[in-house]
């Protein structure tokens, strides 16, 4: 059976403001697709959710020259990439600033809970983790790399997935837009 995950941890989260320009929601938008991240190589978008993760790993040879996990704890940073206007905004367009950019923020924190989800699985995963016939060690890493490479997959899909219906012709990310370009 596999342990349960420790929850002793808590993810950090780094909030990186990338400056657009405008006085108009019409022109912040622009500036947007001007500036916003480039992810994979494709156009710019609006926001951007990665993470950095790094483990604590103890790996200890067992009687019965098994290998087992002992320790596996994360160290995990996520990190969210937001546009922010670099000039004042008159009172009507800097409400609607602030309503576009809270549900920006909001659909970026369902990655982040994707993220903490997958890293919670791994822990889960791994606490206990073994490999029979394996004193050095070496078996476990490579099964335990193929596992953790399964759960990757599916934390990465649950984002396309996501991504697919809120971006798609009358989801939320394109009602946002228009309401933040057509507003005042």
């Amino acid at each position: 059976m596999p342990a349960v995950a420790s929850a002793q941890w808590k993810p950090v989260e780094d909030v990186r403001n990338y400056a657009i320009t405008g006085t108009t929601g019409a022109e912040l938008y622009r500036s947007i697709g001007e500036r916003g991240p480039e992810v994979g190589g494709q156009a710019r978008v609006i926001a951007h959710t990665t993470f950095k993760l790094t483990w604590t790993r103890k790996y200890e040879r067992q009687p019965d020259n098994a290998c087992k996990l002992t320790v596996a704890r994360p160290k995990l940073t996520i990190i969210y990439t937001l546009p922010k206007p670099s000039a004042r905004l008159s009172p009507s367009v800097q409400a609607g600033w602030n309503s576009f950019i809270e549900a920006i923020r909001t659909h970026e924190r369902v990655h982040g809970d994707t993220i903490v989800d997958m890293v919670k699985e791994i822990e889960t995963l791994s606490l206990g983790f073994s490999a029979p016939d394996d004193p050095d060690c070496g078996k476990i890493r490579a099964n335990l790399t193929e596992r953790l490479g399964e759960i990757s997959a599916r934390q990465r899909q649950r984002g396309r997935d996501f991504d697919r219906v809120e971006m798609s012709d009358g989801g939320n990310v394109q009602a946002l837009i228009l309401k933040l370009v057509n507003g005042p």
